[in-house]
């Protein structure tokens, strides 16, 4: 069974900077995505970023774009969203995902299939 485990989320001030990470273990297939979503209570689970462990190609939300940045350490099964001139509508619960076999690249939830517990960002004004 494929785990996720995020970190990294904490509470800045507009315009700081984070870095989540996302550790994958027991993956059992090749050719797949890691996506970054993130959710607000009440509200539907939104995709931030993912980046195709296929090809290395990214995608990002038009809303993050320029200022989140999403990367792999391989050797260390990581994946990281470095986050950038934070802002208070950054604020979300951050959850990291693999997607199904052999999809590459996408921001939509339901071409993952496992997904971490998630971790808090908060972002004051």
């Amino acid at each position: 069974e494929v785990q996720l485990v995020e970190s990294g989320g904490g509470l800045v001030q507009a315009g700081g900077s984070l870095r989540l990470s996302c550790v994958a273990s027991e993956i059992t297939f090749d050719e797949y995505t890691i996506g970054w979503f993130r959710q607000v209570p009440g509200k539907e689970r939104e995709g931030v970023s993912s980046i195709s462990i296929t090809d290395g190609s990214t995608d990002y939300a038009d809303s993050v774009k320029g200022r989140f940045t999403i990367s792999t350490d391989n050797a260390k099964n990581t994946v990281y969203l470095q986050m950038n001139n934070l802002r208070p509508e950054d604020t979300a619960d951050y959850y990291c995902a693999v997607s199904l076999p052999f999809v590459v690249g996408g921001l939509i939830p339901t071409l993952y299939t496992s997904w971490g517990q998630g971790t808090q960002v908060t972002v004051s004004s």
